[in-house]
């Protein structure tokens, strides 16, 4: 890092241009105060108030959520706003205020530490679950009684949209913004494979992480461009460059359009080999994207944003009718459709155990499911209710074991009946597949694949544990690379497994939407391949320029290959012949056979 360029990772490419928004998510410190006697009715005053304004405010974003991913998922908020109007938890904090005059936030601090413990040590599920929005309640009601605005993305105004930086972006803190009031993000940990990032992709805003030791670099208000694409944040920048980024992002946008053009044409390579393209999902918003760029089905099709922000767990019918939604836009198209993928960090507050060393080899994915059968059968049932209306199959994450391919059919049997008896429309039969994200499914993929009915390989995960490198860790990002040998024999070995059973297999980790990844995905064999929607039209460009025989011949030279280097190397020399990368990174399209009618 210079005095004023911080340097990341760019995990969603654009540039964004305006005032710097440092935020933090911790609980506010509150102070030890007391009140005088002839105080109290004031304070309760100000609890009252600091309520009404909280629940005014959670009902906004409510009505936003609506607009922005359905009324169903904007159910999030209830929780919290149902809690705002017990009647029984006020009075428990107004009596703090008159028996000990303690002021309004350390009275309303003490009763939610209360609550929490209470709850936490009942034998009701349903109350540990709302622990969650007790610890939301803490944050927003404090913040208000101590001044602090409740949510500072959207009460600070700079009059246009800001650059949020933090020491680390979740998923949940994504989703609740979009691009009226940020124009970027940027935080100190994470990287491109982060579930944050994948989300900020898919949501078309940019954003850069691993800028380690930024933010004591940034105040709120200073001028910053950040450069999505690039990895780069400038501080304070002259008129100059402001211009100059914003000619960036402008050859930016005329690329993403010229690329647009190719989105009615097959993917079919130099050599006349087609490759079917698909588009992951995390929100019901990118819906339309996925099919605006032509995507063929779905390649995964993430549940997990049903449960952010949730006291409960969604119904059956709530996910059958998202799951029959997007199966009816893809009308004779599979749409791979992941169980649950909680554990690391995509676990729900109230679904929180005991905590773990290590959560990311711990109680997670299928581990999960298969533990809560009941929770899994509420999702099968749902998922066999789709398939009604068309191709949905059910994809299970983190398999190591035949036995939880084994157990999930068995789950799935039982839903057949289940609805079957209570008279509910349901599908006779539901492919299961497996992820292959861990080198114990990579070594026994020819016994996966013979219980399976498809397999999908989930790169970012695979490289994770191939590697014994942290995915979201900034300081090892340069060694978390697709491109090592020992994963990349992994990936053979995956795609053969495939082969030999008759069974399909794809790509849906973000390896496939990097020219040169995907470059050697092909060589390797893999003819199907899912990514982000807005990634789709270089994707479908790249396929129709290359010649497929001229990848497998690379590819079987990369796996002789003893070093990352020269893995990288050899891709390169590869692509070459039919991709010119600096004409992508200059905002243009090169001249070649099938792109001829661009203007360059």
């Amino acid at each position: 890092m210079t005095d004023r360029r911080l340097t990341g990772i760019g995990v969603s490419p654009g540039v964004a241009v305006g005032p710097a928004l440092v935020v933090r998510w911790e609980l506010p410190d509150v102070p030890q105060r007391v009140v005088e006697e002839d105080e109290v009715e004031t304070e309760i005053e100000r609890l009252h108030v600091a309520i009404a304004d909280v629940q005014s405010h959670l009902e906004d974003l409510k009505v936003r959520a609506e607009e922005r991913i359905g009324p169903d998922e904007a159910k999030i908020f209830d929780a919290q706003i149902m809690m705002l109007q017990d009647s029984e938890f006020i009075s428990g904090v107004e009596r703090l205020i008159r028996e000990n005059q303690l002021c309004a936030e350390r009275a309303f601090e003490f009763k939610a530490l209360e609550v929490r413990a209470l709850w936490a040590q009942s034998a009701s599920e349903r109350l540990r679950q709302r622990i969650a929005d007790i610890s939301g309640l803490q944050v927003r009601v404090l913040r208000r009684l101590l001044g602090e605005p409740v949510d500072p993305i959207l009460e600070t105004d700079y009059g246009r949209p800001v650059v949020v930086f933090t020491r680390e972006l979740s998923p949940g803190v994504t989703l609740q913004f979009d691009a009226e009031h940020v124009a970027g993000f940027a935080s100190e940990e994470g990287t491109r494979t982060a579930h944050a990032a994948i989300l900020a992709r898919s949501l078309g805003i940019p954003c850069v992480m691993g800028l380690v030791g930024g933010l004591a670099r940034v105040a709120s208000g200073n001028e910053v461009v950040l450069d999505g694409t690039h990895g780069s944040v400038l501080l304070d920048p002259s008129k100059d460059e402001v211009r100059e980024a914003r000619a960036r992002e402008r050859r930016r946008r005329a690329l993403q359009r010229q690329l647009e053009r190719v989105m009615d044409q097959p993917a079919t390579s130099q050599d006349a080999v087609t490759v079917a393209l698909r588009g992951n999902l995390d929100l019901p918003e990118e819906l339309d994207a996925a099919v605006n760029h032509r995507a063929e089905g779905i390649g995964l099709l993430r549940t997990e944003f049903l449960l952010i922000g949730r006291a409960a767990l969604p119904s059956e019918d709530e996910q059958a009718r998202y799951f029959e939604r997007v199966v009816r836009r893809f009308a004779g198209q599979p749409v791979l459709i992941r169980s649950y993928d909680l554990g690391g960090d995509k676990f729900p507050a109230f679904f929180r155990t005991a905590p773990e060393p290590n959560p990311f080899l711990g109680w997670r994915a299928i581990r999960v499911c298969l533990d809560q059968p009941r929770m899994f059968e509420t999702q099968i049932c749902a998922v066999l209710r789709a398939r009604v209306e068309g191709d949905a199959r059910l994809m299970l994450p983190l398999v190591t074991q035949v036995e939880e391919v084994q157990r999930t059919r068995e789950l799935v049997a039982a839903g057949i009946e289940d609805l079957i008896r209570k008279g509910v429309p349901t599908a006779r039969e539901l492919p299961v597949g497996v992820m292959i994200e861990t080198p114990a499914a990579a070594l026994m993929v020819d016994q996966l694949a013979e219980e399976a009915d498809f397999l999908s390989l989930g790169s970012n995960d695979l490289t994770q544990y191939t590697l014994a490198v942290d995915r979201g860790n900034a300081r090892l990002a340069d060694r978390f690379t697709p491109f090592h040998p020992a994963v990349v024999r992994l990936l053979k070995q995956v795609c053969d497994a495939g082969e030999r059973a008759g069974k399909p297999v794809s790509v849906c980790g973000e390896m496939a939407s990097e020219p040169l990844a995907a470059f050697l995905l092909l060589g390797l064999g893999y003819r199907a391949l899912s990514v982000a929607p807005p990634a789709l039209p270089l994707l479908r460009w790249l396929v129709r320029q290359i010649d497929i025989r001229q990848a497998t011949l690379v590819a079987e030279a990369v796996l002789a290959a003893r070093k990352t280097s020269e893995v990288t190397k050899l891709i390169e020399e590869g692509v070459a012949p039919h991709v010119d990368l600096r004409w992508l990174e200059a905002g243009r399209l090169p001249r070649t056979k099938r792109s001829a009618t661009f203007k360059a």
